[in-house]
């Protein structure tokens, strides 16, 4: 019994000095695990390293869209349409007929004007003779000189006649071309508001159909006076570089419109109530996307930029209060944040306007690894959103 007692209080005292010895072996001071977390291998960020750029700085101005050409079509003689010869809503060429207009009565009338012209100039047939005869024998006492005025009369008479004639016919003329009423210029024609058989008068206040040429179309948008001015100076500082343009940005589209617009001209009076000036710009529309009454935002430049500083979107960091800042790193690989300013995004980029300088590089992946002061492995950003 008491060797069984011995046995178990002697297995007690080694299980208690091994104990001992194992905790003993594994035990680490504070600066010891302060200096093991020092020596992990540095985390791998990727960086933007920060260059001063060019920046066109743009403003989105509201506006609308409208045809580069409207033609409305009006009767230019009065008559019952015949003929209609286009299609509802197809394009048309200019010179193309649309509408024929009865043309018996002015047809009528210029056969009539060219019998009347004929006449004139038969009139003449007959005095000029009579006229040359008086001029030989009121040289010899022949005929007196009152007939031979009466002659020369006659015959300035017949050469007026003449001139009526060849107006009237013209007159005729012009309003028989009339009957056939052509389109004036190329483009998308719309509904017709008369159909065969109907009266028509000339210059009428309805137009029979209106023609818009949609190749290109003006966006109207309006800017104050201020701005206009300062474009006016690039406008014309920009006269040897080129036209001055503009982008289109669509409702409900994200991507601008793919052609860019040209600036024409703006209005030469500011509105006394806004204090605005409105601009006009024409844009390319070869497929005809663009329709007119459209509401659309241009994209102006309003000035440029020198020795800007920018950086991606996701290296700044914003805090509850507002505060915006980034992950700096410095030269010895450890990063630490950094407080910063910023004042306009440029596509998938912040413009800084305090706390970085050309050459600095900021962490913009792998925000989640690091911690300040911690060692970092940069690598630089391949592809900078632009």
């Amino acid at each position: 019994m008491k060797a069984k007692v011995l046995a178990g209080v002697l297995a007690l005292a080694l299980i208690g000095i091994g104990y001992y010895y194992l905790t003993g072996r594994s035990q680490v001071t504070p600066a010891q695990a302060q200096q093991q977390g020092m020596q992990r291998p540095p985390v791998e960020v990727t960086v933007y390293t920060v260059a001063p750029q060019t920046v066109v700085l743009t403003q989105d101005l509201p506006g609308r869209t409208s045809s580069f050409q409207v033609a409305e079509i009006r009767p230019q003689v009065t008559g019952i349409i015949i003929d209609r010869l286009f299609t509802e809503g197809s394009f048309v060429k200019e010179g193309q007929q649309l509408y024929q207009i009865d043309p018996a009565p002015y047809q009528a009338t210029y056969d009539s004007a060219v019998a009347d012209l004929r006449k004139a100039e038969a009139n003449l047939k007959s005095v000029e003779p009579k006229l040359d005869r008086y001029r030989e024998l009121v040289n010899v006492g022949g005929v007196s000189r009152q007939q031979y005025d009466d002659a020369l009369a006659s015959m300035e008479q017949a050469k007026a006649d003449i001139a009526v004639a060849q107006a009237a016919v013209a007159r005729a003329k012009i309003n028989l071309d009339y009957t056939k009423v052509f389109a004036p210029i190329s483009g998308q024609i719309g509904k017709s508001s008369v159909t065969k058989g109907a009266l028509v008068t000339a210059n009428q206040g309805t137009a029979l159909a209106t023609i818009q040429n949609l190749s290109k179309i003006y966006v109207d948008v309006s800017q104050s006076s201020g701005e206009i001015m300062r474009l006016r100076k690039q406008m014309t500082a920009g006269l040897k570089q080129g036209p001055l343009l503009a982008e289109l940005l669509l409702e409900g589209e994200k991507e601008p419109y793919g052609l860019k617009g040209e600036i024409q001209f703006s209005d030469v009076t500011v509105d006394e109530g806004t204090g605005m000036v409105q601009l006009r710009i024409l844009f390319p529309n070869p497929d005809g996307y663009l329709l007119p009454g459209l509401f659309v935002k241009a994209r102006v430049a309003q000035s440029k930029l020198e020795n800007a500083i920018m950086v991606p979107q996701q290296a700044v960091v914003r805090s509850a209060g507002g505060d915006t800042t980034v992950w700096a790193v410095a030269a010895d690989n450890t990063v630490n944040p950094r407080p910063i300013k910023v004042s306009k995004a440029f596509g998938d980029k912040w413009l800084i306007d305090s706390g970085l300088a050309a050459g600095d590089k900021v962490v913009v992946a792998g925000l989640q690894k690091i911690a300040p002061g911690a060692k970092v492995s940069p690598v630089e950003m391949t592809t900078p959103a632009q």
